[in-house]
């Protein structure tokens, strides 16, 4: 098992890496980078970019012990067909008409280079904030006989929460790794953690990389 609050993961002591995935919430360009989305919304990417080594350690970890390992990455069609008015009304206020930000033909939609993204990896490309809307995230993790979900990534308070409330609904276990989800809002990456565990872990557990990675460590050692 691994150590967390509210109690430690998975509640049954079932940590079988067959049934386990490591979730790498959109660790892209334009989120990581000066000159992406983030950074022209005013947000200093750097907290972004600070997790970079620990979900590294975490991929590699993960791989070792035969837990499968899943990237999302947010945009649009290039045509802005899946753009819904409110959305590019929303983007045009915020200075991003006539722009290639969050479009899935830009250079800012790939993965950061610092990420090892290998062909075995499951990518999942999304336009919402949930990895589950209007996506097949949910077929390819049922057709993969994943029940576990540890979650990485960014934003904490904004993708990351919103694809852990959805899978918590969708009755999958769930572990939100502290130190592996950052957000440009430090206020707003506290109180996100904080609500994993309100009412007796509403939605499921936090632990650290440290934990989870002495857990997989045991578990490759068997």
């Amino acid at each position: 098992m691994i150590k967390a609050q509210p109690f430690d993961f998975p509640y049954d002591g079932k940590l079988d890496p067959a049934t386990t995935a490591l979730i790498v919430i959109d660790m892209q360009r334009d989120f990581l980078s000066t000159d992406g989305y983030f950074a022209r919304q005013g947000y200093d990417p750097s907290p972004l970019r600070a997790i970079l080594p620990t979900v590294s350690k975490l991929i590699d970890g993960c791989r070792t012990a035969g837990i499968r390992i899943v990237h999302t990455r947010q945009g649009y069609r290039a045509d802005l067909a899946d753009m819904t008015p409110y959305e590019k009304w929303r983007r045009k206020r915020s200075g991003l008409e006539g722009t290639d930000v969050l479009l899935r033909s830009s250079p800012g939609f790939e993965i950061v280079p610092e990420i090892d993204v290998r062909a075995e990896d499951i990518i999942v490309d999304k336009t919402c904030n949930g990895a589950f809307t209007y996506t097949d995230f949910e077929h390819v993790l049922r057709a993969q006989g994943i029940t576990h979900l540890l979650f990485t990534g960014v934003t904490t308070d904004v993708c990351v929460h919103t694809t852990l409330r959805e899978a918590c609904d969708r009755n999958f276990q769930c572990l939100t790794i502290t130190d592996a989800c950052a957000s440009g809002d430090q206020y707003a990456h506290e109180a996100a953690l904080h609500m994993v565990t309100v009412e007796n872990g509403v939605f499921g557990t936090l632990s650290d990389s440290t934990a989870v990675l002495d857990a997989i460590a045991r578990i490759t050692r068997r």
